[in-house]
């Protein structure tokens, strides 16, 4: 089992630039690639960003392209979401995930989730 704690929500202005931290404990010599997903008010969740742990590939969902960075630290055991140009759309708590033998690009599938991190974007 991989255990994730986010850090780094809270409440920002617009046009803010935060950043979320993931930080993985237990197994995590077996990860394939960790995973950023955010839920807002009365949504489901989705998809926003995710990295190959060991090519440090990475993949966006269109909203975020350009604004948000997900990097790792594979020292650290850790998985980054710098957050640029924050809008209020972006407001909710985002999730972090990793999975075993596949990119964390979907809500379903087998992984682990961190306990989420609330991040509030006020115009």
């Amino acid at each position: 089992q991989v255990q994730l704690v986010e850090s780094g929500g809270g409440l920002v202005q617009a046009g803010g630039s935060p950043r979320l931290s993931c930080a993985a404990s237990g197994r995590t010599f077996n990860i394939y690639g960790m995973g950023w997903f955010r839920q807002a008010p009365g949504k489901e969740r989705e998809f926003v960003a995710a990295i190959n742990w060991s090519s440090g590939s990475t993949y966006y969902t269109d909203s975020v392209k350009g604004r948000f960075t997900i990097s790792r630290d594979n020292a650290k055991n850790t998985v980054y979401l710098q957050m640029n140009s924050l809008k209020p759309e972006d407001t909710a708590v985002y999730y972090c995930k990793a999975q075993r033998y596949a990119m964390p690009t979907t809500v379903t599938g087998t992984g682990s989730w961190g306990q989420g991190t609330q991040v509030t974007v006020a115009s």
